[in-house]
């Protein structure tokens, strides 16, 4: 596994932005002091193929009775590509909506009823779009299995929407291992750790305090 050089990258290559006094605002709504771009891994060759090289090696681990690898639209799809490809497993991906035009798919690729399926994004904040595409995905008679992502928060909506679900969840890099990775690095001050760690703590309360 490639965990260690993989943070490193993603803090080098400034794939990770922390901005502790003007806070990032999330699709949920969630303003945080860490904003993570997973959609730039593309752009580096030898990163992107660690992270394929390591979330194949942790599906095969969790999910071994896995035959289909799907990505999440959009920045899950090119990951579950590379992922497949070093499974030699057949590859789907899912729209956030079924498209409006031609037979109105949302789930492009073949699968059967019988196909035990995994579904990979980039990054798992509150889980609520993976969770989205795990429904459509079984609507459509898909049986999902598991999730897996590059990254998580590992916050206590996530936790919480996962155990809802009864969805099994495996991430390859999580919020706890970074913020150990960048405190030891020395890249971030004990003031800027001490507003990470309090955010991840409860990050609709800390994003009171910029309400006007």
């Amino acid at each position: 596994m490639h965990k260690d050089q993989i943070i490193s990258q993603l803090i080098q290559e400034k794939i990770i932005t922390i901005s502790p006094d003007k806070p990032f605002t999330y699709a949920s709504g969630m303003l945080s002091p860490i904003y993570t771009d997973l959609r730039l891994t593309v752009s580096y060759p030898e990163l992107r193929d660690m992270i394929a090289s390591d979330l194949a090696n942790l599906i095969a681990k969790e999910f071994p009775e896995a035959t289909i690898i799907g990505g999440v639209a959009t920045a899950g799809i090119p990951h579950a590509a590379w992922v497949a490809d070093k499974l030699h497993l057949p590859m789907i991906y899912v729209r956030p909506k079924p498209k409006d035009h031609g037979k109105g798919r949302q789930i492009e690729g073949r699968f059967s009823k019988d196909d035990k399926i995994v579904l990979i994004d980039d990054l798992i904040t509150t889980g609520g779009s993976v969770l989205n595409a795990v429904k459509a995905t079984g609507k459509d008679g898909g049986n999902v299995i598991g999730v897996s992502s590059i990254f998580t928060y590992y916050l206590p909506d996530a936790k919480e929407n996962f155990a809802k679900s009864g969805v099994k969840y495996a991430p390859l890099l999580s919020y706890p291992e970074l913020l150990k990775k960048e405190n030891e690095s020395g890249h971030i001050s004990s003031e800027q750790y001490d507003v990470l760690k309090t955010w991840h703590e409860d990050p609709w309360a800390w994003g009171k305090k910029f309400e006007k």
